[in-house]
């Protein structure tokens, strides 16, 4: 489940607002009682990353903030569920800001490519 938030919203935001954190910390408590919980984590502004591009020749690195996004991933979750529609009801219990999104994706397995595309190299 992923965060996305407009870069004009993120940016001013360094350290996000006491309140919405210590609701994420609960939601994180329950998903992670249920044991659907992985992973989650809050990102920081794009003003304290850097983006590394492939280019000819080799890779192109640029400092933030990265003002030409219209969105970047504020955060994320990374839950394990039997279903899109159980993703879908957690989605729902996040504690979120007025005209807040959740993103939900999954994730590639093995299970999901051809068995020759499975094949891990020798060591």
């Amino acid at each position: 489940m992923l965060l996305p938030a407009g870069v004009e919203v993120l940016e001013p935001c360094a350290v996000p607002d006491k309140d919405l954190v210590v609701a994420m910390r609960k939601y994180d408590d329950e998903m992670r009682k249920a044991g659907v919980l992985l992973s989650a984590e809050g990102l920081h502004p794009t003003s304290k990353g850097v983006r590394v591009r492939t280019s000819t020749g080799g890779a192109l690195v640029t400092d933030g903030p990265f003002t030409e996004a219209k969105e970047v991933i504020a955060g994320y979750w990374i839950i394990n569920v039997k279903s899109m529609d159980e993703a879908v009801a957690w989605a729902k219990r996040a504690p979120m800001p007025e005209g807040g999104t959740i993103e939900i994706r999954p994730i590639f397995e093995d299970c999901d490519f051809s068995l020759e595309m499975q094949e891990r190299p020798k060591a």
